[in-house]
């Protein structure tokens, strides 16, 4: 099965990094995320990658250039304008005809891809998602009669579930991919749910995008430890 990164976005909102690289190249340690990302999917044995890049690609693809891996990794130009689902439609044509994932390249989970495919097939429907828990950013504060009550950090099971990425796509997927200024979010999730085409897989252990500089080096001191959280229990 071939895993298809989206790696072409702005990282607008982690302008600090991102002024002269991707988000995906972002380090984590001595390494860029993407590559942390990989080596969720080799440590399982999944190890064929296309990446969909935009904003400054000439990065990725030169890094990829000279990585030192027995990983097959194809880079491939979707333009800096594309949104999601553009890009998902653009990487097609390097994918066999069969089940794929889609996840994007920033964010980490300790996901068993196994148990994911198993859930996809068990179902029977064009597309399954990964469901997480929002990290708790913010903590909260709960009063009664104008006296508060508590005050503390939110905890992450008090919130709804979110898309987490890795998604399985059924190469029948490319009828509800549209144009490529299309998001996958807004356009493509919609419509298959009014399809009842969207199965949603529930992960309850670690998730963590990197969408701030807090995030980012929260996740720089796990890249840190000799097995970091988003690896733990996959072999």
């Amino acid at each position: 099965m071939k895993i298809v990164i989206l790696a072409g976005g702005l990282g607008t909102r982690l302008s600090e990094e991102t002024e002269d690289k991707p988000k995906p190249m972002v380090l984590l340690d001595d390494k860029p995320i993407v590559w942390h990302l990989m080596n969720i999917f080799a440590n399982q044995g999944y190890e064929d990658f296309v990446i969909a890049t935009g904003y400054k690609g000439e990065v990725i693809h030169e890094w990829v250039r000279n990585l030192d891996s027995s990983w097959n990794i194809l880079p491939v130009d979707t333009g800096d304008i594309t949104q999601t689902a553009g890009r998902v439609k653009l990487c097609l044509e390097y994918l066999p005809k069969q089940p794929f994932l889609v996840t994007y390249g920033d964010g980490l989970g300790n996901v068993r891809i196994k148990d994911l495919l198993d859930f996809h097939n068990s179902n029977g429907k064009l597309a399954t998602v990964t469901a997480v828990r929002p990290p708790a950013r913010f903590g909260v504060l709960e009063s009664i009669n104008g006296l508060v009550t508590h005050f503390g950090e939110k905890r992450q099971t008090d919130a709804g579930w979110i898309n987490g990425g890795f998604i399985i796509f059924e190469h029948g997927i490319n009828r509800y991919l549209g144009e490529l200024s299309d998001p996958l979010e807004t356009t493509t999730m919609p419509k298959l749910v009014d399809d009842r085409e969207l199965a949603a897989f529930h992960h309850y252990g670690f998730w963590q995008p990197m969408d701030t500089l807090r995030e980012k080096k929260d996740l720089a001191k796990l890249a840190e430890l000799k097995q970091p959280p988003w690896l733990m229990g996959l072999n």
